[in-house]
């Protein structure tokens, strides 16, 4: 009997180890398919947003066509497609390796052609890639509007491959890269500087060396309207542009963990436009007497410039006081151009720089530490230091993409040539370099 007992009790402890080890091998098999869950819903959401990012060329494309003359079309079309597909290769070959390969505070030295890359974030390499080659062909894109009516295709395509190889990843080492001013504690969320402050200044200098185009000046100095000649498609491409910034802002979380994080990101990005596109009408509307369309809208893309730096750090109020500032520095902006003689024909300028700059130096003023940012901004009683680094983050980048980019336009204008010949320049871009109208029987000849 006492046999009988002493096997009863072994079988029973057999079983419950059993059942205890089969226990322990369901909850292990669930933590690693909850972990690959998560992975598959953060790499669907990167991709997803991803793909918004990438319609932005869409909307790039039709916001500089509907701002230009009706002759120029095709070609800032053409530049705005080839773009991407400069974009994409030259940050395959290069450009992810300077921007996240391991390296020094200033560039990265692995993976080129992505051999032996690793991905940034917990998601694969592949997905974390292409998100960030539609930022990269963004950077790149900004500049087609300010040099537009007047630079050469072949010359365009060469400064598209060289700032998405090499100049833009050098800048997003250092902020996103683990760079000198990432170990500091600068702050840029989604780009204001890394994407929108180097497409802004590189149009900047683009221009300055291009010089404006005929006829945009007076002999005493006063700015002649040329008018661009679709506004409807602008505006569409306007709307596409704050549509694709959803993906832009939210997706730079790079996961969906924190649904609390990704939905202040979006209303604060959606409450910069909203009140940058205000601001913008009221100021030139004062101004001017008229509620212009093309700077309201310039005013919401200038508000959704702003805010891309700022817009995980900051409450939803001060996403509106950051739009506005931002959408009364465009029309300000417009007009500093043209006192000094600076053709910009988009406003790339004045949306990009000047609000990429406005953008990332709010983080110092309406930064909360408790929301991520390194310390607090001066609106939260902060000491000024975070600001000291956001200025001298964003005028690093600033001097960099100037010195760098204006001596590669002032290399190819001394080679093959920046500008196309006065009598191209007056047939139109889409005849002169492309042999084709953009709207078939329309097409318009001036005489010199």
């Amino acid at each position: 009997m006492k046999m009988m007992r002493y096997w009863i009790g072994c079988l029973v402890l057999a079983t419950a180890f059993s059942l205890w080890g089969i226990g322990q091998s369901y909850a292990q098999e669930e933590i690693v398919s909850g972990y690959a869950t998560s992975i598959g819903l953060d790499t669907l959401w990167v991709l997803v947003t991803a793909f918004l990012v990438f319609f932005m060329q869409a909307g790039f494309g039709m916001v500089e066509a509907g701002f230009i003359r009706a002759k120029n079309v095709c070609n800032i079309l053409t530049k705005n497609f080839l773009d991407f597909c400069m974009a994409s290769l030259g940050f395959f070959i290069f450009g992810y390796a300077i921007m996240f390969g391991s390296g020094n505070g200033f560039m990265g030295f692995k993976g080129w052609f992505l051999a032996g890359a690793e991905s940034a974030a917990p998601i694969p390499l592949f997905a974390f890639w292409l998100f960030q080659a539609a930022f990269c062909g963004a950077a790149a894109t900004i500049v087609a509007g300010g040099m537009a009516e007047r630079m050469k295709f072949q010359a365009y395509l060469i400064y598209s491959f060289i700032i998405s190889a090499f100049i833009y990843p050098i800048v997003g080492h250092w902020i996103w890269g683990g760079g000198w001013l990432s170990r500091l504690g600068f702050a840029d969320f989604a780009g204001s500087t890394v994407v929108h402050a180097v497409g802004g200044f590189a149009a900047l200098i683009g221009t300055v060396i291009l010089k404006p185009r005929i006829g945009k000046y007076k002999a005493d100095g006063s700015a002649n309207a040329i008018l661009g000649h679709n506004i409807p498609l602008a505006s569409l491409g306007v709307f596409i542009l704050w549509f694709g910034w959803f993906g832009f802002n939210p997706g730079s979380t790079l996961s969906v963990g924190d649904g609390s994080l990704i939905a202040r990101v979006a209303i604060n990005t959606n409450l910069a436009a909203a009140s940058g596109g205000i601001a913008a009408m009221i100021t030139v509307w004062r101004l001017f007497g008229k509620p212009d369309l093309s700077m309201a809208m310039n005013g919401a893309l200038a508000g959704l410039v702003a805010i891309t730096a700022p817009c995980a750090f900051v409450d939803p109020w001060a996403a509106i006081v950051i739009g506005a500032v931002g959408g009364v520095i465009v029309v300000l902006g417009v007009l500093l151009l043209d006192r000094l003689q600076i053709d910009d024909p988009v406003g790339a300028v004045p949306v990009h720089g000047f609000n990429g700059v406005w953008g990332t130096l709010s983080i110092g003023i309406f930064g909360q530490q408790s929301l991520g940012v390194a310390r607090d901004g001066l609106f939260y009683g902060g000491s000024p230091m975070q600001l000291g680094i956001q200025i001298l983050g964003v005028g690093a980048a600033v001097i960099f993409i100037l010195v760098t980019m204006g001596g590669l336009f002032k290399l190819i204008d001394k080679t093959i040539g920046l500008r196309v010949t006065p009598e191209e320049e007056y047939k139109g871009l889409d005849i002169g370099e492309h042999g084709m109208e953009s709207y078939s029987g329309f097409q318009i000849f001036t005489t010199s």
